[in-house]
Formats: C-alpha cells, sequence, structure tokens
C-alpha cells in the first residue's frame, strides 16, 4: 500500500468519526431540544398540574383528613331527599327536539343530544364509587335513567380516572357500542375492561379531533388522577369541549382553579353556548381547593370562558367531601347574587331534568 492510498484511508476514517460524532452530537441536542419542548403538564413518569406547586395529596392523606382530622362531614343520608328530582321524559329522549338539549342523570353524568347526536359524560351508574361493591362512598340518590333506557350513544367523554368518573361496570355494560374518548394513558384499561381499542380514543390538551358533525377538543383542567396506590398521575384528566354543528359546550370534569387555563380556553372559543360545571364537593378548603372548585369559583370559570349559560353538574349524590348534600346549591345563589349574574343564566336542574337550551 502507497503512504499516498494509506493517507487517504486514515484521512476516510477520520471524517466517518467525525461526522458520526456530529450526527451522535445533533441527535442529543434534538433529544434535549425535545425534551425541553415537553409539555408543561408533562412529567417524567406522567402528567402534573403547571400551577400547582407539587406536593402529596394522596389516599392516606385523604384518610387521615377525612377520619382522624377535627373535621366534621355533614349527614347525606339523612338529608339525600332534599335534593329535587323529577322522572326523566323517556320518549322526549328517544325522540329529541331539533333543539340543544341536556339530561341530568346525576352526579357528573349528563346526556348532551343535538343533530341526531347522542354524547354523555363521565357515566357512573353504579351504587358505589369505589373499586368495592360492600365499602367506599356510596350513592345516594340513583341515576334518574337505566343503561338500557338511553337511546344509542355515539360519544362519551371521560375526564379522569377517578371511581365516581370512571365506573366499571358501566363501561362493561355500555363496551365498545360508543366511541370513548379518554385523556392520554387511559386506553389500555379501557381495553384490560374488554372496549375494543378501535372504540377508545386518547387525547392530550389541545388536540382536535373530527368525528361526522362533531368537532371534540380535550382542555386542560387542574386535577390529579389514580386508581389504586401505585398509578398516581400516570393518566392524564380533562375538561372537553364539543363542536356539534353551530353549538359549542364545554365540560369541566373535575378541576380546581387557576386563572390561567380556564381564560385561555376563553380566548380560544369565541362561544360557548351551554357550559356543564361542577359545583360540587369543596369542603373543607384547606384540603380540596387545588383540586375541586367551589361554586363561586365555579361562577368565576363561567366569566372567564365566557359561557352564554351554564348548568351545575356533581353535586347532591356521593359524599366525597364534608359539606351538607344541599349547600352546593345554596352558595351558588349566594356567588350569582353576588357578581350580579341572573340564576337563569348558571342553572340548578333537578335530577332527571330534561332542558332545551334555545
Amino acid at each position: 500500500m502507497t503512504a499516498g492510498l494509506r493517507l487517504y484511508k486514515i484521512n476516510l476514517v477520520l471524517m466517518i468519526m467525525l461526522a458520526l460524532c456530529l450526527l451522535s452530537g445533533c441527535a442529543y441536542a434534538i433529544d434535549n431540544e425535545k425534551q425541553q419542548k415537553k409539555p408543561a403538564h408533562h412529567s417524567e413518569d406522567g402528567f402534573q398540574n403547571p400551577y400547582v406547586e407539587k406536593g402529596k395529596r394522596g389516599f392516606f392523606k385523604y384518610i387521615k383528613m377525612r377520619y382522624f382530622s377535627k373535621e366534621k362531614f355533614a349527614d347525606y343520608e339523612s338529608n339525600a331527599h332534599k335534593i329535587p328530582r323529577v322522572e326523566t321524559d323517556l320518549a322526549l329522549i328517544q325522540k329529541p327536539p331539533d333543539a340543544l338539549q341536556v339530561t341530568w342523570i346525576g352526579h357528573a353524568t349528563m346526556l348532551i343530544q343535538y343533530m341526531g347526536i347522542n354524547i354523555l359524560t363521565d357515566p357512573m351508574f353504579s351504587d358505589r364509587a369505589s373499586p368495592l361493591s360492600f365499602l367506599g362512598p356510596e350513592r345516594f340518590n340513583p341515576p334518574s335513567v337505566k343503561l338500557v333506557d338511553l337511546p344509542h350513544i355515539d360519544y362519551i367523554v371521560i375526564s379522569h380516572s377517578h371511581y365516581d368518573h370512571l365506573d366499571k361496570k358501566t363501561v362493561q355494560q355500555i363496551g365498545s357500542n360508543a366511541k370513548w374518548l379518554v385523556p392520554l394513558g387511559m386506553q389500555q384499561w379501557f381495553i384490560r375492561t374488554g372496549v375494543k381499542q378501535e372504540s377508545v380514543v386518547e387525547f392530550d390538551w389541545w388536540d382536535v379531533k373530527k368525528f361526522n358533525d362533531a368537532a371534540i377538543t380535550a382542555t386542560p383542567a387542574q386535577h390529579w388522577s389514580a386508581r389504586s396506590l401505585w398509578d398516581r398521575n400516570k393518566t392524564l384528566w380533562a375538561s372537553w369541549m364539543l363542536q356539534i354543528g353551530d353549538k359549542t359546550i364545554w365540560y369541566s370534569g373535575d378541576t380546581g382553579y387557576n386563572p390561567h387555563q380556564f381564560n385561555e380556553i376563553g380566548r380560544k372559543f369565541k362561544t360557548i353556548d351551554l357550559a356543564l360545571i361542577s359545583i360540587g364537593a369543596y369542603e373543607p378548603r384547606w384540603f380540596m381547593k387545588e383540586m375541586h372548585i367551589n361554586p363561586a369559583e365555579a361562577v368565576q370559570i363561567h366569566q372567564d370562558i365566557k359561557s352564554q349559560h351554564s348548568i351545575a353538574v356533581q353535586w347532591g349524590t356521593f359524599q366525597l367531601t364534608s359539606e351538607p348534600i344541599d349547600d352546593p346549591p345554596l352558595k351558588l345563589k349566594e356567588a350569582l347574587a353576588r357578581e350580579k349574574i341572573p340564576s337563569e343564566e348558571f342553572e340548578l336542574l333537578k335530577i332527571g331534568e330534561t332542558k332545551v337550551i334555545k
């Protein structure tokens, strides 16, 4: 081998090594850039709240607050009769009018009907919000409609994995007959529960997916997720924007309040015709404030998102917190009066009541 050829090969090897180093460095830089651009609500091993200081509000702290603190929990069972309810008009929900129509089935479960599309929010039809049939939060007001009496459900939005919003028995009864729209990380749970993979669609915040005449967006919320002691915040939580034809409906799911996320929702959507906003499960505030809005904060969200019409959900069914069962509507009326908002702009429905939104 001539000296010239040997030098050529050495130079070639050096050039290849340099190229590999440069490519490796570029790949490292790209990987770092991806990590830096990771959304603020994504963590290393799951998800987090961008506007909440990191801390643990886990199962054992709840048990300590519930059973070993000085907090006095109201007697739901003796006062469950105070929650107004009516018999749902089954003929009306089977053959709804052309206008937007909603029916409060109970807790956070609402039936939304418009343009031939039927949507459920967080369907929960069981007697307990618990993995156990004999222990856990008991239902004090039954669903206003049986699952078998519902019209065909096209889409179901799930806000998060807690047992009062995601009920395994209910999911198994509905199965793959509807399209399940869920936050990131939840699809595998549905598949293990028996729902076909193609019937479950995952969303990150601000993902938009179109289904025939509906465009559905997962919007931010401030909450957390867990179904056991080992999966805290492994799946995402969300609120939902449903755009059907000319109508826009927003569902809060469970959430605490911050001014950033809800004002952002209000800026991104020019009109929200109807908002379904949680008003229950908020006391004691020292424990619940970061993750559950109270009625005054529900009114603030109504204003932040510029809702034309709001309806209160998630109260009067399960005792998850310490306030009396009939406290949420009383506090809502007070908050509306303080803000000089007419009560018909942010309504309270009876369990089972159907409301046409014009």
